[in-house]
């Protein structure tokens, strides 16, 4: 079979927006890039295929999946064609972010402060409060430049009419970064001379930006500020990434057994003594950064960080209490917060929200449950999650009784049929779904926005789950200058 054949035989899903293709033609964006690879045989793209796995199996490129009874490690998925994004659609989507971090950004600092956006009914106070992530310890604790969401992942969906919606924001510990780095360096090995034929912009400056902006926010008066990067240990699921990071950073990669604070200093353990610490990239939850105050079992933290963090003498990446804006119930109030903070239109659309503490919202989502997808608001990874479309109705039935015993712990969307873009899986070209995570840095400078992000595949033929903990896979995304 020639490339030619290979191409003519993708076949996209009905009723589905197909990044590649429209009504059996190749989009513009699409045509370079396999105008080129229509130079490479069929047998040749297998093998580029394989030398992907090999090298994401040499390398160590992994996650971890707790839940598996197959083991701990796992290697993350590549897919070898990139995902292919034009310039117009990017400033659509670099301005929808931007304006979205900042409002995020102002409502925490409000929620924690004089909670304006309370007094005036915009949110009611008891969705705040019940917030298992609501932290009544940074009430009125001042942080660094009034920046809380340093780094975020905005995960992003594109619907049937080919428009933008945000799915959820992640504005705790997001991960995925470098994943998306690595996607690169792949590309670059796989198809060398391919990027800047295509336009493509660079994503390699990620690890330079963040480092700026984790030492503009020292509140010590020095040259070289001392960064750490906070990571759980080797058994975190993105431990990967923590240790890329920390590598291509030049910044040290420590254990909270590694910290210890003194007089409301922190100090990191050295061979030549101790060495006091400016700014610490956390990469654990708010409950385990500190046993003293939060979870006393905790052997992740520091005994004495939240008081180190309150005298001023250290700062922490993201700030804690960010919980309480990434929460799905507090989801579908970001467009009010918008207009509200910044007298402004939202730029990107949201998904239709109910939320499950309101029984005519509890009816309507239970009489058309195989249209909904049912979530925890604060769980990750796919989990805890009812695909409406995909379940028994005694699957439905138990997860009836368990909303009933807690309903604010979450929420329901419509299934929206997300895009899907072009994979070579089984030596075929074949459409699977995807969506996209870019990553904002918000430093004293501004946000500023990688061009690029992780583009998340759904595998399996079909499948709208795109975590890489069910069984989802990802590819380069490529971003046309």
């Amino acid at each position: 079979m020639s490339f030619a054949a290979l191409l003519s035989a993708y076949r996209t899903y009905p009723n589905i927006w197909d990044e590649m293709c429209r009504e059996g033609n190749i989009r513009d964006q699409y045509k370079g890039f396999f105008d080129t690879l229509s130079q490479v045989s069929p047998t040749e793209l297998t093998k580029k295929d394989e030398l992907a796995k090999k090298l994401f199996m040499s390398q160590g490129i992994t996650f971890t999946v707790y839940s598996d009874g197959e083991g701990i490690e796992k290697i993350f998925p590549f897919d070898i064609i990139p995902r292919i994004i034009t310039a117009q659609e990017w400033t659509q989507i670099e301005s929808g972010i931007k304006q979205r971090i900042k409002a995020l950004n102002i409502f925490l600092k409000d929620i924690y402060h004089d909670q304006f956006i309370i007094k005036d009914r915009i949110i009611p106070a008891s969705l705040i409060h019940s917030c298992p992530n609501f932290l009544r310890e940074m009430v009125k604790v001042d942080v660094p430049f009034d920046i809380y969401t340093h780094i975020s992942g905005i995960d992003l969906i594109r619907d049937s009419d080919g428009s933008f919606y945000v799915l959820e924001d992640n504005l705790r510990t997001p991960s995925g970064v470098s994943y998306m780095l690595e996607n690169r360096n792949m590309t670059y090995r796989i198809f060398p001379g391919l990027l800047p034929r295509n336009n493509v912009r660079s994503v390699k400056d990620y690890p330079d930006l963040l480092l700026k902006n984790l030492l503009a926010i020292s509140n010590r008066q020095k040259s070289e500020p001392t960064v750490v990067l906070l990571t759980p240990g080797i058994f975190n699921s993105a431990y990967f990434e923590h240790t890329t990071l920390a590598r291509l950073m030049g910044i040290e990669l420590v254990e909270g057994r590694d910290l210890v604070v003194d007089n409301a200093k922190v100090y990191m353990k050295t061979t030549a003594g101790l060495k006091q610490v400016d700014v610490i990239y956390r990469r654990v939850d708010d409950d385990f950064i500190d046993p003293l105050i939060f979870n006393p079992s905790s052997i992740l933290g520091i005994s004495g960080l939240y008081y180190a963090y309150r005298k001023g003498n250290v700062s922490i990446v993201n700030a804690p209490g960010n919980g309480v804006a990434d929460d799905k119930a507090v989801y579908p109030f970001v467009p009010e917060m918008i207009r509200y903070y910044l007298n402004e239109e939202p730029i990107l659309k949201t998904v239709p929200t109910y939320s499950m503490d309101n029984p005519e919202h509890f009816e309507h989502v239970f009489s058309n449950v195989h249209k909904m997808v049912i979530k925890k608001t604060n769980e990750s990874g796919g989990y805890g999650m009812l695909m409406g479309s995909a379940v028994t109705d005694k699957q439905v039935e138990d997860y009836r009784k368990e909303v009933e015993k807690n309903p604010r712990q979450f929420i329901a969307q419509p299934i929206i049929s997300l895009s899907s873009v072009p994979c070579f899986i089984d030596n075929k070209i074949q459409p699977r779904h995807v969506d996209l995570r870019p990553f904002a840095l918000y430093g004293p400078q501004g946000i500023e926005i990688v061009p690029g992000g992780l583009t998340r595949v759904a595998l399996r033929e079909g499948s709208l789950v795109v975590n890489s903990s069910q069984g989802g896979g990802s590819k380069d995304t490529w971003i046309l200058s």
